[in-house]
């Protein structure tokens, strides 16, 4: 099979990661596949920029900033989705310490920060960085919550983030970790993707 297309087929969100840190190299070779994405003609440039953090006290920082948010999103579902709940607490009951359910205790975690009117062009170059981990041989995840940032003056000015800048992402890399203890597996083959076939109208002359 096509090399791209076989690295498009088998990514999957990485939420497990090997205490193992990616070479700066290989991060660069993948934020630079993000910066190969397309943009919007409008634009007439990229319009991102990369923060690639490894530092693990920053990451402290990062993780105490969103892990309330996180908490009061999931405790909010009890009532809209028990479902939902139950498998965002099962994963966070079963993680080992410490218990980061918004980074996963990733090596390396990047912010790819752009215009707030710009969302298209910076999710593009979201998409490449993860294909391009995946044929690396490294697992990415796309978290939202990582995101939620703006709140702690420090993280933002670490991230040197402006007022019409947003933040798109962040995404997660490193090296999944082959045997995680069963009661984490079990919970994210909870959560894992339901992929379905596309759904195609064929249109012939």
């Amino acid at each position: 099979m096509n090399s791209v297309i076989e690295a498009i087929n088998h990514r999957r969100s990485t939420r497990c990661f090997e205490e193992k840190p990616v070479p700066k190299e290989v991060l660069n070779m993948i934020v630079e596949a993000g910066n190969q994405a397309p943009y919007t003609s409008m634009t007439r440039s990229q319009p991102w920029r990369f923060v690639v953090v490894q530092d693990q006290a920053f990451k402290q920082k990062l993780f105490q900033t969103t892990f309330p948010i996180w908490k009061q999103s999931i405790e909010g579902m009890k009532t809209i989705s028990l479902e939902l709940y139950e498998m965002a607490m099962s994963l966070y009951n079963a993680m080992e310490e410490p218990k980061d359910v918004v980074y996963y205790n990733a090596p390396a975690i990047v912010f790819v920060i752009g215009p707030a009117d710009n969302a298209v062009s910076c999710a593009l170059a979201c998409e490449n960085i993860m294909i391009a981990a995946e044929s690396l041989g490294l697992g990415s995840c796309y978290v939202g919550f990582g995101a939620m940032v703006k709140g702690n003056t420090e993280v933002t000015q670490t991230l040197e983030l402006k007022a019409d800048e947003a933040i798109y992402g962040p995404i997660l890399l490193g090296y999944p970790k082959v045997n995680p203890p069963t009661e984490v597996a079990t919970a994210l083959e909870k959560i894992g993707p339901n992929k379905k076939d596309a759904q195609i109208k064929w249109i012939y002359p």
